[in-house]
């Protein structure tokens, strides 16, 4: 079904899911460190991976950065035994689309991996656009009448959800699952935590759409006048 990229330095752990994700029907490469990944990463295509963040030399964390440095954008689900709130934001921001706690259920994983496909299909749209502000979905770029609008990938799939909708108010329940790839695994203050980021963007930007808090439900995208 897919290629899937797992970065596990436990054997007896990696052995495990790769059994759990050949199960599936997917074709499964395992590899034990962050420089074994970025280099497998480079020589062939992947559609998701997953990768444990407590690894030798390299984090997780710094594996995910670098991989969307050099552009890959396939679903990266960060595995670890560490569940702080700091941690989550640290890994999301690093441009990891999930977070799973260990220990996990084989079939939870299968599971995230299926959302996060889904997703990637569904968003076969390229550009997305709201007033003048331009989002590139394949080259993970956000513009502002031409100008580059520096977000972070989770700041830019943020933004995306909401512009997608316009002009929808979004739960925040609905970001979490679209976004952070689960309603249920993440607090939602971190929806709010994230808004404020791309609020702040915007305005500096000078763009002509603004994020409106909907009290009691979600947000919204609107287009603004400009002073």
């Amino acid at each position: 079904m897919a290629e899937i990229l797992v970065v596990e330095d436990d054997p007896e752990m990696g052995a495990l899911v790769e059994r759990g994700l050949v199960g599936e029907g997917h074709t499964v490469t395992v590899v034990t460190d962050g420089v074994a990944a970025l280099v497998a990463a480079a020589a062939q295509s992947f559609d998701a991976a997953a990768i444990d963040v407590m690894l030798p030399e390299m984090t997780g964390f710094e594996v995910c950065r670098r991989l969307r440095e050099t552009g890959q954008d396939f679903p990266v689900i960060l595995v670890t035994a560490r569940d702080a709130v700091d941690d989550r934001v640290f890994g999301l921001d690093a441009g990891a689309d999930d977070y799973l706690t260990k220990p996990f259920a084989i079939a939870e994983l299968n599971a995230r991996i299926r959302a996060q496909l889904r997703r990637r299909s569904a968003g076969a749209v390229t550009v997305v656009q709201v007033g003048a502000v331009r989002l590139d979905t394949v080259t993970v770029r956000a513009t502002v009448a031409g100008r580059d609008l520096p977000l972070s990938v989770k700041e830019f799939s943020l933004l995306r959800f909401l512009a997608q909708g316009t002009p929808e108010t979004r739960t925040r329940a609905e970001v979490l699952r679209e976004v952070w790839g689960s309603a249920e695994h993440f607090d939602p203050t971190i929806v709010d935590q994230y808004v404020s980021y791309v609020r702040r963007k915007l305005q500096a930007s000078g763009a002509d759409v603004a994020i409106r808090t909907v009290r009691g439900v979600g947000y919204a995208l609107d287009v603004v006048p400009v002073p």
